[in-house]
C-alpha cells in the first residue's frame, strides 16, 4: 500500500475524502483532505495543461461548460461578468484608493477583461497575468499582459492583485502564495475569490465546486489564513464587502447559464438574492490580505 500523500500547505497526514468522476475526462479522481489545516486536494491530478487550457476550454466546450469567454471577450458590454468587473473594483475601492497612480496586477486574467475595465472606469495601472491559450487573443485585443518571464519584472512593484477563480486551479498553492507576495509593495493588497470548502469538509465529493479536472485545491477560511500568513500576508476579515452584491450576481447567473445582460435580470432584487447566496456559498467568511504586518487587525475565530 501506496504512502498517504502529506498536505501541500502544513506537511500533515491527510485523510480520503471521496472519489469524483470528471466531466469532460472521464475518469475517477481522488480526494483527499487536511484535518489539521482544513486544506482539501484531488491527490491524482490532470496535469497537462495544454489540453485543460486549450481554445475548447474557452469557448465553454472543456471542463467547465459555464464559461464562455470567447463571448466576454469579443462583446464584454453585453456580457455578465461585467457585474464581476464592477464588483471585484468596487470591493478593492473599499479598501484601497484606487487612481491613476494605482499599480494592478490580475493574476490570471482570462480574457483580460478585468483589466480592461479598471483602466476604462478607474484609470489606474492595470495589467493582466495569464500562461493559458488565450493570452495570444488577449493582446490582439490591445489589453496589456504579461507572461511568467516577464512577471518577474514586476516584483515589488504592485499595490494591488486580484487573483479571481484562481486559487483552485494550482497544484502547488504555497509557491503561488510566495509568488504573489513577491509581486506586492509593502502594504499592498491582495483580493481573491474562491470557494469556500468549510460546509463542506464532510461530503467534498458532492460539492458541485470540486470539478477536478479544472479545480484542484480547496480552502476553508482558516487553510487560507494559515497560507497567507506563512506567506508574509497579515489577513484580514472584513465580512461582506462594497462589491459582492455585483459578484455574487454574476456568479449566480453563470451558474444559471445565463451569459448576456438583460432587462429580465435587472428586475431581480439583487442585494437580497445576492446575500441569501451568500448565506450559502459563504464568500464573506474568506480574509483579504495584506502585504507585510498591519498594525490592528484582529485576528478571526473562524480562522481555526
Amino acid at each position: 500500500m501506496s504512502e498517504s500523500p502529506a498536505c501541500k500547505l502544513c506537511g500533515a497526514p491527510t485523510i480520503f475524502a471521496g472519489t469524483k468522476w470528471g466531466r469532460w475526462k472521464r475518469a475517477a479522481f481522488t480526494l483527499r483532505r487536511c484535518e489539521n489545516c482544513g486544506y482539501a486536494f484531488v491527490a491524482d491530478p490532470w496535469t497537462d495543461f495544454a489540453a485543460i487550457y486549450c481554445e475548447s476550454y474557452y469557448a465553454g466546450r472543456g471542463a467547465d461548460p459555464l464559461v464562455d469567454y470567447d463571448f466576454e471577450l469579443e462583446h464584454p458590454a453585453e456580457s455578465i461578468r461585467v457585474y464581476e468587473w464592477r464588483g471585484i473594483l468596487r470591493a478593492v475601492g473599499s479598501l484601497a484608493a484606487v487612481g491613476p497612480q494605482m499599480r494592478w496586477l490580475d493574476f490570471g486574467c482570462g480574457t483580460g477583461g478585468l483589466v480592461r475595465y479598471c483602466r476604462s472606469q478607474a484609470g489606474c495601472q492595470a495589467v493582466g497575468f495569464e500562461e493559458g491559450a488565450i493570452k495570444g487573443r488577449v493582446a490582439e485585443q490591445g489589453i496589456p499582459v504579461v507572461d511568467a518571464e516577464q512577471l518577474k519584472g514586476l516584483e515589488g512593484s504592485c499595490d494591488v492583485v486580484t487573483a479571481i477563480e484562481v486559487f483552485e486551479h494550482v497544484e502547488n498553492p504555497r509557491e503561488v502564495f510566495h509568488r504573489i507576495r513577491a509581486l506586492l509593495k509593502p502594504g499592498g493588497l491582495l483580493f481573491y475569490t474562491t470557494g469556500n470548502a468549510r460546509l463542506h469538509r464532510k461530503n467534498l465529493a458532492r460539492w458541485t465546486y470540486v470539478v477536478p479536472e479544472i479545480h484542484i485545491s480547496f480552502y476553508e477560511p482558516r487553510t487560507l489564513d494559515r497560507a497567507l500568513r506563512e506567506a508574509g500576508f497579515t489577513p484580514e476579515y472584513r465580512g461582506y464587502l462594497p462589491g459582492f452584491t455585483d459578484i455574487l450576481r454574476f456568479k449566480i447567473l453563470k451558474n444559471l447559464r445565463v451569459r448576456r445582460r438583460s432587462g429580465w435580470e435587472e428586475r431581480i432584487p439583487w442585494e437580497a438574492a445576492a446575500r441569501l447566496a451568500d448565506w450559502y456559498v459563504k464568500l464573506s467568511e474568506l480574509p483579504v490580505a495584506w502585504a507585510g504586518s498591519r498594525p490592528g487587525v484582529a485576528r478571526d475565530p473562524r480562522a481555526g
